[in-house]
């Protein structure tokens, strides 16, 4: 079965089994979660929302909160001798997708 959800303002398509980074989430480390924002579900037909699929779900288990790879930000301006660099680690949600129910 596959399934496209919506969580952290983008769109992921998801099989069981898969495993999943999102945007951070506010739950614990081994707790199970319910995604209700099922923009499609596809087996042997398909089912599309207008925009979301009332009743369907995806449950997925959290594996591990972390933080992602730096990245770095430069502003250079020539001739004027003006350099500022600035680092970002983006927060994510590890999900290791366990049942769609359409």
């Amino acid at each position: 079965m596959l399934a496209i959800i919506k969580t952290g303002g983008k769109q992921y398509i998801v099989k069981e089994n898969d495993k999943l980074k999102v945007e951070k989430l506010e739950v614990k480390e081994g707790d199970t979660i319910k995604l209700e924002s099922v923009l499609l579900a596809a087996d042997k037909d398909v089912k599309a929302g207008a925009p979301l699929i009332s009743g369907a779900y995806v449950e997925a288990k959290v594996l591990r909160q972390g933080r992602g790879d730096k990245v770095r930000v430069v502003k250079y301006k020539c001739k004027v001798r003006y350099k500022r660099e600035k680092g970002h680690r983006q927060l994510f949600t590890e999900l290791l997708i366990s049942k769609i129910i359409a």
